[in-house]
């Protein structure tokens, strides 16, 4: 298997509401912030290739559907869809994606799906030929969101999801599309149902630890559903990650797509951190 960090659109988003109750003075020590508050953060993706025979693609990022005030409103200040140019950069079309994973449904994960908008034209899927694998008591939260987190989700996407007649929901630790090499876990604290994915020795960690920052164990964000509940699963989340000696892929990292964890004196951190990853996977 060979993997590869696909980087999609970024956004800039309030520091404050992606700190939760962290101050400032706390928080600012890790990330730098523009005139209006905002922080940058990444959209990336994972692409794993011969992956049971497959090429797999974890996350989509935000993409580029949303119509330009909407755009402005969340931060997104590049006009290209900048998942497909960078499977382009690697020889990669779209239609060269046999599965998409989703962790969860919410825009900024799943937005790269759906092509770029258009004045006048509805969106439209953008991997035509890949199952797509969501986990099931998420789709039933997605399909049937509370009004707190209504907005994060886009009901057009559902639609075209059912209508492709290639949408597999996942329950378990395993699935057949992906056999054995993939290994599932769920956590809640973030949305109900947040899917995670091992491959090797690399965690998908998704928006239960969007980045290097929120490695901290007291730190959650303002969009977080149940912080409280997300703080005792990232506990355990990061004492299997260290215990194991595994690895995270961040989504949301503005610098690091990939780091190793280390614990010091009962506080975790990040160890070796990589940019970009390309490299490649032997089963022992």
């Amino acid at each position: 298997m060979k993997f590869y960090s696909i980087e999609g659109n970024r956004q800039k988003l309030d520091a404050g509401a992606m700190f939760g109750n962290a101050p400032k003075a706390l928080w600012s020590r890790w990330v730098e912030v523009d005139e209006h508050n905002r922080m940058e953060l990444a959209c990336r993706g994972l692409l794993v290739t011969g992956l049971n025979g497959k090429n797999v693609l974890f996350e989509t990022g935000i993409g580029n559907f949303f119509e330009p005030k909407l755009k402005q409103r969340f931060g997104i200040y590049e006009d290209n869809h900048v998942l497909i140019e960078s499977l382009n950069a690697l020889g990669f079309k779209p239609e060269d994606i046999d599965v998409v994973v989703l962790s969860h449904l919410h825009f900024d994960h799943a937005g790269g799906m759906l092509t770029a908008w258009q004045d006048g034209k509805t969106p439209d899927l953008i991997f035509n030929h890949a199952e797509y694998l969501v986990g099931s008591d998420h789709w039933e939260r997605a399909i049937n969101p509370h009004p707190r987190d209504k907005a994060s989700f886009i009901p057009e996407l559902h639609d075209l999801l059912q209508q492709s007649g290639r949408l597999r929901l996942v329950s378990g630790a395993f699935h057949e599309s992906l056999g054995p090499d993939v290994v599932f876990s769920y956590t809640d604290g973030h949305t109900p149902g947040l899917m995670h994915a091992q491959v090797g020795d690399l965690v998908f960690a998704t928006d239960l630890i969007p980045g290097s920052a929120w490695v901290h164990v007291p730190i959650s964000m303002g969009y977080d559903r149940f912080p409280e509940q997300l703080i005792d699963e990232k506990t355990e989340f990061l004492k299997h990650v260290v215990d194991h000696k595994l690895r995270l892929f961040f989504t949301h990292d503005p610098d690091y797509s990939v780091a190793s964890i280390k614990q010091t004196d009962g506080r975790y951190s990040v160890d070796n951190p990589i940019k970009q990853l390309k490299e490649e996977y032997r089963k022992c």
